[in-house]
């Protein structure tokens, strides 16, 4: 079983996506079929669906895309953590067709011009209705944000956060530091998971494995194989890879150093823990098959 724990969908001629107007190559409709044919191709059972925009409609069609389509086994979507009625959106989210499958919350962080933005009152607020709802957390966020999160992690040690991308480290300049000591800060919170996810995109076109490698073991050295989990990051991916060629990239960096059940932790466990998904069981996809709770899967130590 794989999970796919970071794909995205969009189609710019239904919702208006200013940030692919410098993007050419991806202003174009992702959508679930070409999805769902990459992951039969792939081997990947199920996913998770992770928002885009900074817009509760998007959220709203997720959800409903998510309960008609069993691939798609949880959602991290969008809601205004500033917002004094934070825990009455998750709320209605939860009451719509699909909220059962609003495992997860995030912003983009990373756009955000404060780099303390994740210690302001009313964020923390809001994370904190993150956490009360049963939901995690993705942390979007650029290595100049880590202390930020660091801090929040820290503060809210009930919520259960999940870093995207290992925080976009400069990989196309070979640029470590100060990214990988403070990764191993992050890390200490055992309230924190990482996707391994989007390092091809941070390397960019022409890269090769020995340019990533070393930020995918410093990912697995501070997280280890129990709180690490793939992402392929479809279709931003294919700005610099195939889906077949970031699959291949995290296994093979991952195969000479892990046993085969924390492999599989990697691959699909972690991803079922962390989000609690219900997932299909192997072999009976899209049967009326009942559903394979996380506490059935071993996510490794």
């Amino acid at each position: 079983m794989i999970v796919d724990a970071h794909h995205h969908l969009w189609d710019p001629g239904a919702r208006r996506h200013a940030w692919l107007d410098a993007l050419p190559e991806l202003r174009r409709p992702f959508g679930i079929r070409e999805f769902s044919q990459l992951a039969a191709e792939h081997s990947v059972t199920a996913s998770v669906l992770v928002q885009v925009l900074a817009a509760g409609p998007e959220t709203e069609d997720f959800l409903a895309l998510a309960a008609a389509t069993p691939l798609v086994a949880g959602v991290v979507g969008w809601a205004d953590l500033t917002g004094p009625g934070i825990g009455d959106e998750l709320a209605r989210l939860r009451e719509l067709p699909g909220g059962d499958r609003l495992v997860g919350i995030r912003h983009l962080v990373q756009d955000e011009p404060d780099p303390d933005w994740l210690g302001r009152p009313d964020v923390r607020r809001g994370l904190r209705a993150v956490g009360d709802a049963g939901l995690a957390y993705d942390l979007l966020i650029r290595p100049g944000q880590l202390p930020a999160a660091i801090a929040a992690v820290r503060g809210l040690g009930d919520l259960r956060f999940v870093l995207d991308h290992g925080a976009k480290p400069d990989i196309a300049h070979g640029q470590r530091e100060p990214w990988s000591s403070l990764i191993g800060e992050l890390a200490v919170a055992p309230n924190v998971s990482c996707k391994l996810s989007g390092l091809v995109t941070e390397a960019g076109p022409g890269w090769v494995a020995g340019q990533i490698t070393p930020y995918a073991d410093r990912l697995l050295d501070c997280f280890g194989p129990g709180r690490l989990m793939f992402g392929s990051d479809w279709p931003v991916c294919t700005l610099a890879a195939g889906y077949g060629d970031v699959l291949r990239l995290a296994v093979t960096a991952l195969a000479g150093q892990l046993s085969e059940a924390e492999l599989t932790a990697v691959l699909a466990g972690n991803a079922a823990q962390v989000y609690r998904l219900r997932l299909p069981r192997p072999g009976l996809q899209n049967r009326g098959q009942p559903l394979l709770d996380a506490g059935d899967m071993h996510s490794g130590p």
